[in-house]
């Protein structure tokens, strides 16, 4: 746990303001400190386990406010129980099985609801790698702006997004003889392995178990070395081909004749050569490029090869094969998409990944794919890093990553585009990082250009899908980030609150 931070009184005085002006949401919670902490170490949980957030002590939530009630009401700070705040810091230590440790403090002093000098404390939860559950009470996720306790069932599947446990280690009721294969072949020759007898390797390898008596290789296995793994894995609900799709023009036409240039490409196989064969068509069909309707106009594809290989590598590396849909790659006039099964495993999310790098889901899976001859990733965790580098050498946008959790199975979109980056997009893009939501008038003080100009092209970034608009109640009060960070506007952001800068 990190020391408390103190703020002077004229930092505090914006976050203070901001804090009072915000609403409980999924990443921001209201407590006043009551003899009992339990609400309390519940929400810590909860934004552990789900996308981390603020918890703002000593300061109520405007709900309990009556008609008429000034917003200094709700400002109670730590010293209205300053017992039960320290009981509180020093449970945080225990309380939490596994615990929990990314905890960063803000102390701001403020103007008590009595007009006494006091502070309320900030207290940023990241986002865990780990499920937490409280010693005693229980596993609590994040809703919209509430904790709820999780069902033994909801905790296994959290586990599961997290990457805390992985299908790649569930046992597969699938004969041994069907692994023997050239893949098989390929992977003892690589390793110099003499005796390629499965029955004795793979238990060694760690790549199967007996059940009931019966050696069953693990789904790993079966991904590494089954001809055909994603028609082994159809009974048991799960899928593990790609699908690619080449769309003429930029969006789906979903009418009685689709807007495909050609059949849609199922790649299937050992994942050593489904990731090759995935990456050769798609380089293929991106380097025969397209001509643009009606204009005879060839669009050339600018994408670094080595960007798309990564993209698709990861996805078939770290998709969650528990989940029953296909990896999805579609390619538009104007960009490539990765569509894959799962969320992001550990504590990544959009706005950290292209610091971060990946997280391994399938440690198995990627260790072993290691020991094939030209194998598609050396596991050292640098290609996402590599692959915002390459895209901005080629002057392209930075690739966007998105998690899709509205649609039955949750995905994680990664979309290139192969649009020019303007020379103004870094400036705003650097904005937006250090200091939250853009306006209109922002990006007009940043370029020159006049209101209308500045409309055209924050709307044009929308279109492209770099940057969202956040709810606003008039036009002019618009507000504009990235998509990696429109959850955090909802904390007044800790960007636009300055503190992740401070914490």
């Amino acid at each position: 746990m990190r020391a408390m931070i103190d703020l002077s009184p004229a930092q505090a005085a914006d976050r203070i303001a901001a804090l009072l002006a915000a609403s409980e949401s999924r990443t921001l919670d209201f407590k006043r400190i009551s003899n009992k902490q339990s609400r309390m170490y519940e929400a810590v949980c909860a934004f552990a386990n789900s996308e981390g957030g603020l918890l703002v002590i000593g300061m109520g939530d405007a709900k309990a406010m009556k008609p008429g009630d000034k917003a200094q009401s709700r400002v109670f700070g730590t010293e209205e129980n300053p017992e039960g705040f320290d009981d509180f810091r020093r449970g945080l230590l225990n309380r939490f099985t596994p615990p929990i440790n990314k905890l960063h403090w803000l102390r701001l002093p403020c103007t008590l609801h009595n007009g006494q000098p006091g502070h309320v404390v900030i207290l940023r939860v990241e986002k865990s790698e780990q499920v937490h559950s409280i010693v005693g009470n229980g596993t609590w996720a994040r809703m919209d702006a509430s904790n709820r306790e999780l069902s033994a069932v909801e905790i296994a599947d959290l586990a599961y997004q997290r990457g805390v446990k992985s299908a790649e280690t569930l046992p597969m009721p699938v004969a041994l003889d069907l692994l023997n294969t050239d893949a098989w072949r390929s992977y003892c020759a690589t390793r110099g392995l003499a005796d390629t007898d499965l029955a004795v390797r793979l238990p060694r390898l760690g790549l199967a178990v007996p059940v009931d008596g019966v050696l069953q290789p693990l789904l790993a296995a079966l991904l590494l070395f089954a001809d055909e793994p994603g028609a082994l894995l159809a009974g048991q609900g799960m899928r593990a081909d790609i699908r690619v799709f080449h769309y003429k023009g930029r969006t789906v036409q979903r009418g009685e004749v689709p807007n495909l240039l050609l059949p849609v490409k199922t790649i299937a196989g050992p994942v050593v050569e489904q990731i090759a064969k995935a990456q050769a068509y798609v380089l293929e069909r991106l380097a025969v490029g397209l001509t643009m309707e009606g204009s005879g106009f060839k669009a050339r594809y600018r994408f670094p090869e080595r960007v798309v290989k990564e993209a698709i590598t990861n996805a078939v590396i770290h998709r969650d094969y528990r989940l029953n849909r296909d990896i999805q790659i579609r390619i538009f006039d104007d960009r490539v998409e990765v569509e894959s099964p799962g969320r992001l495993p550990g504590n990544l999310t959009p706005a950290t990944i292209d610091k971060t790098g990946s997280v391994p889901r399938n440690s198995l899976l990627a260790r072993h794919l290691r020991e094939f001859p030209n194998p598609p990733n050396v596991d050292a965790g640098e290609g996402v890093p590599m692959m915002f580098a390459q895209m901005e050498q080629a002057r392209l946008y930075e690739p966007l990553y998105r998690e899709q959790l509205e649609t039955a199975v949750p995905t994680l979109l990664v979309t290139l585009l192969n649009e020019e980056r303007p020379p103004l997009w870094v400036q705003v893009s650097d904005w937006i990082d250090r200091h939250g939501p853009i306006t209109n008038s922002k990006l007009r003080e940043m370029s020159g250009l006049d209101t209308l100009a500045a409309s055209k092209q924050l709307k044009q970034w929308v279109g492209q899908g770099v940057l969202v608009a956040l709810p606003a109640p008039s036009r002019q009060q618009a507000s504009y980030t990235k998509p990696e960070l429109a959850g955090l506007a909802d904390l007044s952001g800790s960007l636009s609150l300055g503190l992740d800068n401070e914490m």
